[in-house]
């Protein structure tokens, strides 16, 4: 018998979205996905979503998600989701569509992707999780590790002159006409994981109503890839990665 089970309805102060599993998660202790995961369940099932939603999920850290939100999932090629959830959406467009993408997916392999689907102001939602690190593989220099942030393959810091500048992709998609919305949330906090979750929903919501393209970015941690505690991590997401990815709406419709 689960828990929640166990508990009068009257009693129960919280439960755990009825679309996440009870599959283990492995994420590192204090990685972002799982609240992010959490969010889009409750969001999607607030909605009455649950048979109509499809999630695409390529290479990386992103690509467990199907492991533990059980709606309909396909995998992509790295890089490649925006393309196949442009498919997705304009064979099914009753159907809720959004990307799930990491930084090194989205912001390098996945450019050109990501920039045409939005362009042509697809209607889809698109979630970026930025860590400014590629995770999964090694630790390695993503295109959106800050300057002077050691990584496996720029030990002493990421240096402009030899690295180029950080890729500001998001401010980049809010200046395309085919997007309507372009947000930058974090879940670090109680309050911001209540912001970022009335974001999902306004995404969602526009991509139903036809309006185009909406991309939320999540400027996340990464303690493995950081190599530091989950306390130091949300500690250094505030005085380094926020000053440089500020938080808030760069585009609203």
């Amino acid at each position: 018998m689960e828990q929640n089970e166990m508990i009068k309805p009257e009693n129960l102060v919280y439960g755990k979205p009825k679309l996440m599993n009870n599959n283990a998660m492995h994420y590192c202790p204090g990685c972002s996905h799982g609240v992010i995961h959490k969010l889009i369940a409750e969001v999607v099932e607030e909605m009455g979503m649950e048979e109509d939603t499809i999630g695409i999920s390529p290479v990386g850290c992103a690509v467990f998600a199907y492991n533990y939100l059980d709606i309909d999932w396909i995998e992509a090629a790295h890089g490649r989701a925006p393309a196949i959830a442009t498919a997705v959406k304009r064979l099914n467009p009753a159907k809720m569509v959004f990307t799930y993408q990491g930084d090194g997916d989205l912001a390098a392999i996945g450019t050109a992707e990501t920039i045409h689907a939005a362009n042509r102001g697809e209607n889809i939602v698109i979630i970026f999780v930025n860590n400014a690190i590629y995770g999964m593989t090694g630790g390695q220099m993503a295109p959106t590790t800050l300057i002077g942030m050691p990584t496996s393959t720029c030990p002493y810091g990421r240096d402009a002159s030899l690295n180029g500048y950080p890729l500001k992709i998001s401010d980049m998609l809010a200046l395309l006409e085919g997007v309507c919305l372009v947000t930058r949330q974090s879940v670090h906090t109680a309050a911001a994981v209540r912001k970022a979750k009335k974001m999902l929903r306004k995404a969602f919501d526009n991509a139903m109503a036809g309006k185009g393209t909406s991309i939320v970015e999540f400027v996340s941690t990464c303690s493995s890839g950081w190599k530091m505690t989950p306390d130091a991590s949300n500690k250094w997401l505030e005085d380094n990665m926020f000053p440089f990815y500020p938080l808030g709406d760069l585009k609203g419709d």
